[in-house]
Order: structure tokens, then C-alpha cells, then sequence
């Protein structure tokens, strides 16, 4: 996607950073029960995937 159309956008929901690895995205969000609790760029997916999201959820 990133090379076939550099300009265009796309929405990409995924549990995987695998997926990520061929696609690289520019901003990713985190959500908990349909809300974006976390926002950052391609390290915060890589955090995600160490980390799982039980930090994020401040209701836990």
C-alpha cells in the first residue's frame, strides 16, 4: 500500500504487528471499548505488541 500510492490514506484495524511489518503506518491509535485511549507513530504498535493493552486500560 505505502508504495503503490504513497498519497492515499487508509484505515487499517489489526490486533497483528506482523501486518504492520509490510505495511507502515504513520499514526496509530490504541482503543479500549470503542474509544482511543493512545496515540503515537509506528513505536507505539511495537510497544502493543510487547506490552498487550492492559496498561491503557485505566478501568482494569
Amino acid at each position: 500500500i505505502n508504495e503503490i500510492a504513497p498519497e492515499a490514506g487508509c484505515l487499517i484495524i489489526t490486533h497483528y504487528q506482523r501486518l504492520l511489518d509490510h505495511v507502515k503506518p504513520h499514526h496509530v491509535h490504541a482503543m479500549i471499548d470503542g474509544a482511543i485511549v493512545k496515540t503515537g507513530g509506528p513505536e507505539l504498535a511495537l510497544e502493543l505488541e510487547e506490552r498487550g493493552y492492559d496498561w491503557l486500560d485505566t478501568a482494569a
